[in-house]
């Protein structure tokens, strides 16, 4: 690979506006720069927890993941994009494959736990933070196809992969309870 970023500072957003990569400028508080800042939150977000002990499976999930929300950065940053189906699928396989070992859930139980699995419930709050940007972005201009639905089961395996965490680790989730 070539340098791709032979410049880091450019100056060119000194003026609140930031480029995308068809070489158009944007507003920095536009609906599809907001909902880039966010995705790369969460991405770093996600880095953030693969710094804690995992298992060897749901580091390589997370890892995909983080690739997959690069890949949703760059359809954000280059439109219209298609961002894959496959991608949707394979986040759809995985609840099914970790929520399967799981003891069902008979109340809501509060984030928190082990450190990974607390690290995992912020991914998935920045997640739902995602979905709600994206939903402002489809509504002012074309956004990627399945980006949506992908955030949305993001976040659903997020709060599945926080329960494996804390089931692994033998911690008990703690439930909420009514006042």
């Amino acid at each position: 690979m070539g340098n791709r970023l032979s410049k880091i500072v450019t100056r060119t957003g000194d003026d609140g506006t930031t480029g995308l990569a068809d070489g158009s400028r944007i507003a920095k508080d536009s609906e599809r720069i907001q909902i880039l800042g966010t995705v790369d939150e969460l991405n770093s977000q996600l880095g953030l927890l693969l710094t804690e002990f995992l298992s060897a499976d749901i580091r390589e999930t997370l890892l995909k993941i983080q690739n997959d929300l690069f890949d949703l950065g760059g359809t954000l940053a280059y439109p219209p994009v298609l961002f894959t189906e496959e991608k949707l699928a394979r986040l759809d396989a995985a609840i099914a494959q970790y929520n399967a070992n799981l003891p069902p859930l008979k109340e809501f139980i509060l984030p928190g736990g082990t450190r990974a699995a607390a690290l995992c419930h912020v991914a998935r709050t920045i997640a739902r933070r995602a979905e709600r940007e994206f939903v402002l972005l489809m509504h002012v201009e074309v956004a990627p196809q399945n980006g949506l639905p992908y955030l949305n089961r993001l976040s659903d395996l997020l709060f599945v992969l926080s329960r494996v965490i804390n089931h692994t680790a033998n911690q008990t989730e703690t439930y909420w309870q009514k006042s």
